[in-house]
């Protein structure tokens, strides 16, 4: 199947994820609200890239919707099935399906396996065959671009890049069909980044991926995405094909963070947030953006806009869409 397909392969239906929160001696009936009510679908061979500020609750829906952690509610449905309601052997057989890159490559490898050990741990899960599984992890040693002389090597004897390099090589021994980056580049230097995006774009090709790509640096996301959903205090406030979000933005936060796109050939003036962004655990009544908007109305101080499709493919969520001039022309 390709993204041309009306069916997607993942369907997130108004995912959250909730934590207690404790005050010194005192238990407080508080929750923090890490994702609020998420719904995105992907479809076969698409890259959603999903972006926002630092704390915002992209990685903890990454962990969400691929069941690394427990939601609070919602469901998210993989080929058609909630794999919110599966067995735990039912969700076995799914999980190779699903991968995830983590952001530190080095916290996510254990130390005292070797190369070849770690990526052999998924191969002696999902029982499969000692000589199938030695030839896999030669192959995959060479799609990624390790050499075969680091297989007996630990992960602190590596670069950052091939340390990521490895991970990458990890998620894709069981063949799966969605691999969830969550912010796979951050910490590597520039130079390093660029090479493993370009790795992720061939490999995306060569095994007919679809990626959910996590990132704070929407630059990162033009690169990759087919799609963007742009997240806000737990809550996804707009998303449209790239060049749709980039050329026709809606929302006052998506024109902050697209302001700040370096270009060197348009002028543009850089949008500039007031004041901070409020706690996750009181949050604004109302839209959550209302208190740094420079365009808010009486209405965005009561009520939560809930996220509506104005146009083909493209949703947003704020009372004022549609009625503020936001153009950057900058795709």
């Amino acid at each position: 199947m390709t993204a041309c397909d009306e069916k997607p392969l993942m369907q997130v239906v108004d995912v959250k994820k909730y934590f207690p929160v404790s005050s010194g001696k005192t238990l407080e009936n508080k929750m923090l609200r890490a994702v609020d009510g998420v719904s995105f679908n992907v479809k076969y061979g698409e890259t959603f890239g999903l972006v926002g500020e630092s704390g915002c609750g992209k990685s903890t829906l990454a962990k969400t919707i691929l069941k690394l952690t427990k939601p609070t509610d919602g469901s998210v449905h993989f080929e058609g099935n909630n794999i919110y309601k599966m067995s735990k052997n039912e969700f076995q057989k799914v999980r190779r399906e699903m991968q995830i890159v983590f952001q530190d490559p080095y916290d996510s490898l254990n130390p005292r396996m070797t190369l070849e050990e770690i990526i052999a741990e998924p191969f002696i899960i999902h029982k499969v065959p000692q000589g199938e599984r030695e030839k896999r992890i030669r192959e995959l040693f060479d799609q990624v671009g390790l050499s075969e002389k680091l297989l007996k090597r630990y992960p602190h004897q590596l670069s950052g890049g091939q340390r990521q390099r490895l991970s990458i090589a990890r998620s894709l021994a069981l063949y799966p069909k969605l691999v969830v980056c969550d912010e796979a580049v951050s910490a590597l230097d520039v130079s390093i980044q660029a090479q493993i995006l370009n790795l992720l774009l061939d490999l995306k090709d060569e095994f007919n991926l679809t990626y959910i790509f996590i990132t704070h640096n929407i630059s990162v996301a033009k690169f990759m995405s087919d799609k963007i959903g742009v997240m806000y205090l737990g809550r996804l406030v707009e998303s449209a094909p790239k060049r749709e979000l980039f050329e026709n933005c809606l929302h006052p936060y998506t024109h902050a963070l697209l302001s700040a796109v370096p270009n060197p050939y348009v002028s543009k003036q850089r949008v500039l947030l007031k004041g901070d962004i409020p706690s996750l655990v009181n949050p604004p009544i109302g839209c959550a953006f209302h208190e740094r908007c420079n365009y808010r109305k009486d209405i965005c101080k009561e009520m939560i806009p809930q996220l509506t499709e104005v146009k083909d493919n493209h949703y947003v969520a704020c009372h004022m869409a549609g009625k503020l001039n936001l153009n950057l022309s900058i795709l």
